[in-house]
């Protein structure tokens, strides 16, 4: 089981903070696409920072079963 995080915006159009992926091993690109087949709200995880147990991860990172991943959607301010 991976662990799944979702921050800012994605958690609010998600309406979760936490998803569980059942996979032994995948890739962070597939993980994204899963969880935009399950919440296709979620237009702006393409652009999403990915980590992976707390390091910055690309695409196609792969993830393991009790990994934990996280998506933390670009911050704008001024």
């Amino acid at each position: 089981m991976i662990k799944v995080l979702l921050f800012a915006d994605l958690q609010e159009k998600a309406g979760k903070r936490e998803v569980e992926i059942a996979a032994e091993e995948i890739t962070v690109g597939e993980i994204r696409e899963q969880l935009l087949e399950l919440y296709p709200q979620l237009t702006n995880i393409k652009t999403a920072m990915p980590a992976v147990n707390e390091d910055y991860a690309d695409g196609n990172h792969v993830v393991k079963s009790g990994d934990t991943v996280a998506f933390i959607p670009p911050v704008s301010g001024g």
